[in-house]
């Protein structure tokens, strides 16, 4: 009993610690969940006027684009879909002492019609509504050096939380196991009864879901966890990473090659979801390009020579260490979209329960001081 009671008292202090920011994060994460299928809808400058039969080539885009933003493009989103707009952005770092994320870079997105040239739309992404719920999730609106550790920290204790209250829930036998799977609400059944329930029973279901949420979430909120994982699952090997790529310097510089980089990632893959292209930052990088599936284990990436448009490397997801093929279907986990939208649905609810667990908790804690000031002899429910 001693044992449990320490656990409880656990429970209690690590959920109040983190409750605040574990219910910032559950709602977030409801809210951003469906932000693939929901930004379209709400995006007018998504899509484009009309669909022709050919668009313009990828290096009259980028030159479009350049001239709409006084810092470098850094790449650019282009769809398969043929109704939607392509996507440019540059991002610039700023130098100040500011603690709040949108004072860290200054992130314009440029969003051209791909069969006229025309600039629908010019983003300050910073406050665009999804990046901002983002933006409160991961870091709760600071910096990263500030915020990841903040939320990061919640999120062991929330972690804490859950083994430890499964630990409380754990029924001693079969007739206290029947109050445990489900809700058996009557009439005369008082809230607070109802909110017990609530807690317990909802947490249970939920507890393997929120886990995993909260166990691949911790990936982006600490370098060490992210190293740490991968060298576990590695059989406790550091691989090192290869050497990045370079271009042939000696050869002319032409943004031709450009089109013929798109030309051939599309080729290779026609059926992809969309293509990110990274312009090379500097005359000897090379030309990075990440091709995306709606199934994560189809991604690939490919690096050319940013003048020839050789290719240099080949990057799929079974070449992958088991280290690295974790982590580029961490995401995918961790919004349930491995699962496609049935594994959405559920990170929805699990994160929505989540958000629940810290106040459905507070209201039990509250009750029972409450019953205790006013009989101190009373110390059950």
């Amino acid at each position: 009993m001693k044992i449990k009671k320490t656990i409880g008292k656990i429970h209690l202090w690590l959920g109040l610690a983190s409750g605040l920011i574990v219910i910032i994060l559950g709602i977030t994460g409801c809210l951003y969940v469906f932000e693939e299928e929901l930004r379209p809808l709400v995006h007018k400058h998504y899509h484009v006027d009309e669909v022709k039969k050919t668009p313009l080539p990828f290096s009259k885009l980028l030159a479009i684009a350049e001239t709409q933003s006084e810092n470098p493009i850094s790449g650019c989103k282009i769809y398969n879909n043929k109704d939607r707009t392509v996507a440019f952005w540059s991002f610039n770092k700023l130098e100040n002492n500011s603690i709040w994320y949108w004072d860290d870079y200054d992130r314009l997105y440029i969003y051209i019609d791909p069969y006229t040239g025309k600039v629908e739309k010019l983003e300050d992404y910073n406050f665009e509504f999804f990046f901002v719920v983002r933006m409160l999730h991961q870091t709760l609106f600071l910096k990263h050096d500030i915020g990841d550790p903040i939320v990061g920290t919640a999120t062991i204790l929330f972690v804490i939380s859950l083994i430890t209250g499964l630990i409380l829930w754990w029924p001693k036998n079969k007739s206290a196991a029947k109050q445990r799977f489900w809700f058996r609400w009557k009439d005369t059944t008082k809230w607070k009864r109802k909110n017990y329930d609530l807690h317990n029973i909802l947490g249970y279901y939920m507890m393997i879901f929120a886990l995993i949420i909260a166990l691949t979430g911790l990936i982006w909120a600490f370098e060490w966890y992210d190293s740490g994982l991968q060298w576990a699952l590695n059989g406790g090997q550091t691989i090192e990473k290869s050497e990045k790529s370079v271009s042939d310097t000696t050869q002319v510089n032409s943004k031709n090659s450009f089109d013929k980089i798109y030309n051939t990632t599309k080729q290779l893959h026609p059926k992809a979801d969309n293509y990110i292209l990274f312009i090379p930052k500097d005359s000897a990088a090379a030309f990075n390009t990440f091709i995306k599936y709606e199934n994560c284990f189809n991604n690939a990436s490919i690096e050319y020579d940013q003048y020839s448009g050789k290719i240099l490397k080949t990057n799929s997801f079974d070449n992958k260490n088991t280290g690295e093929k974790f982590r580029s279907i961490n995401y995918d986990l961790h919004v349930g979209s491995i699962l496609g939208l049935p594994g959405k649905v559920l990170a929805f609810f699990a994160s929505f329960v989540s958000a629940g667990l810290p106040i459905t908790g507070f209201l039990i804690w509250w009750g029972r001081n409450k019953k205790k000031k006013k009989d101190p002899a009373e110390t059950g429910e």
